[in-house]
């Protein structure tokens, strides 16, 4: 399934074909809250944006014309907070993929604020749009010679106590390293002694996540794993979620319709026991074969996050990241994120 297609007329006049997406992924590529944000809304506001393909460089626009949902992915949403009040007003919808993991002490993501400050980042943007549209992500587990399986649990445990009441979900994944060259380069750059998950400490990761969440209550999914962890109650999760979006956003009709909703007509749509079924496969087929996420356009560039995570697979490197945001801060009304 392909997103419909309208012309529409660029600042510069020229009468151009642009995808008109239901659902914005902003983004897996890139932290768009954390550096892009000011960006994003003008280019919401403006109607549109250019996205260039990363692997031929073909540029493709993209309009806001039917735009119903918006998912945010970020490690430190702080500054984007501010605009929210811009899509509530304009009947948007939108929830947040928060990454929120503890690698302070091995500068494992060397531009992330302090963990203490994403924290409270993290309760104040709970606090602002509700627990339900927030999802604590820790991704992904990273062994190391620091970090065994017993240190990743003491993290996220600290972690999950502190935002016990502000989330109602736990993802995670495991590093895969092999399958991520520049990822290998760059653990390998900065001397970081990495081990590989095999499915012995899956498990066990699993396990002690599992007895943690005795005291949460928080529903847990992995992201884009094939292990098998429905036995200990995780599930594979879908961070772009039709299910969610339906329980958040069924006051929606657009939506609704697009994602081949059928409510019983004899009930509310704020009746907490509707019911409903699903006429439509929405899998996103431009994912791995692991991933559960329905469709999206994903609006990110490579090679723009200036977080400087080692693991990332987005960027070739922390220095061409850092340079592209730098061009990026030089012409900030671009059509694109890198600029023309």
């Amino acid at each position: 399934m392909n997103w419909t297609k309208s012309e529409i007329t660029t600042e510069k006049g020229e009468k151009v074909n642009a995808q008109t997406p239901v659902i914005i992924s902003a983004s897996r590529s890139t932290d768009i809250p954390a550096f892009y944000s000011d960006w994003f809304f003008d280019r919401f506001k403006k109607g549109y944006l250019k996205w260039k393909n990363p692997f031929n460089g073909v540029p493709l626009y993209v309009s806001f014309e039917k735009t119903r949902v918006i998912i945010f992915w970020s490690k430190n949403p702080k500054q984007i907070i501010k605009h929210l009040d811009y899509l509530d007003e304009k009947k948007i919808n939108y929830y947040f993929q928060f990454t929120l993991n503890d690698y302070d002490k091995e500068q494992l993501e060397g531009n992330v604020p302090k963990l203490k400050k994403r924290i409270e980042t993290f309760i104040e943007l709970s606090e602002r749009i509700g627990k339900e549209k927030v999802i604590w992500r820790f991704d992904p587990y990273i062994l190391t010679d620091t970090t065994d399986i017993d240190e990743l649990l003491k993290r996220t445990e600290n972690i999950g106590d502190q935002l016990k009441g502000h989330t109602k979900k736990l993802v995670f994944s495991f590093a895969d390293i092999k399958t991520y060259r520049k990822v290998l380069v760059n653990l390998k750059r900065d001397k970081i002694k990495y081990h590989e998950f095999n499915e012995r400490t899956m498990n066990e990761l699993a396990k002690g996540l599992v007895e943690l969440n005795k005291k949460w209550h928080f529903e847990i999914g992995t992201c884009a794993e094939n292990i098998d962890l429905n036995k200990y109650g995780i599930v594979h999760n879908k961070c772009i979620d039709d299910d969610l979006m339906i329980q958040l956003f069924s006051h929606d009709e657009k939506l609704m319709n697009f994602l081949g909703v059928k409510f019983n007509s004899s009930l509310s749509l704020f009746d907490e026991n509707i019911t409903f079924t699903k006429t439509k496969t929405l899998k996103d087929r431009g994912q791995r074969e692991a991933c559960g996420c329905i469709m999206s356009k994903d609006i990110g560039q490579y090679n723009t996050c200036p977080h400087e995570c080692v693991y990332c697979y987005a960027n070739t490197s922390k220095e061409i990241a850092v340079k592209n945001y730098k061009t990026h801060r030089n012409n900030p009304n671009s059509e694109t994120i890198i600029g023309e």
